[in-house]
């Protein structure tokens, strides 16, 4: 998956990150917080801060241990929640460390990490588009209609 943008739904003004999927047209809205959000955005534009914000310092620790986050993964949904893990190599091991999915996506975007979604997930809680649609602009209006309409427990599974 790839991150395609952070928007903000229109009841809350509560951040979304938009993921897509890297074949397709399946889009998959995960509500975030305020400071990832912008950890996530300063990272995509390029911004930078005088001093390190806290992904920042995650992605120097790996690097002065000599590790490296080689993946993240969105892993679940339960009860409205979504849950991720980072995957760090060191030492010729991997680790899998449980995460808010917003922090692992911040951190992906640091380290220059795949982001993956379980498929249970994705057929779960994915927008899916008809058409294929490579416009960011007619992607993100799209998004925004939809979110006028939306809540954080729409994406919630049936108990059956």
């Amino acid at each position: 998956m790839v991150i395609y943008g952070v928007s903000f739904d229109m009841v809350g003004k509560q951040p979304i990150v938009l993921l897509k999927t890297a074949e397709g047209n399946r889009f998959l809205p995960i509500w975030i917080g305020h400071p990832e959000a912008a950890a996530i955005l300063m990272r995509l534009q390029g911004s930078a801060t005088p001093r390190p914000m806290t992904h920042d310092l995650m992605t120097d620790i790996l690097s002065d241990l000599e590790a490296r986050c080689v993946q993240v993964a969105v892993t679940e949904l339960r009860d409205n929640t979504f849950f991720a893990t980072i995957t760090i190599e060191l030492d010729g091991r991997r680790i899998e460390v449980d995460s808010r999915p917003s922090d692992a996506l911040a951190l992906a975007v640091r380290a220059g990490a795949p982001i993956f979604a379980a498929e249970e997930v994705i057929a779960e809680s994915a927008i899916e588009f008809e058409h294929e649609v490579e416009d960011t602009e007619e992607v993100v209006d799209r998004f925004k209609e939809f979110l006028d309409d939306v809540a954080p427990e729409d994406f919630a599974g049936s108990d059956s």
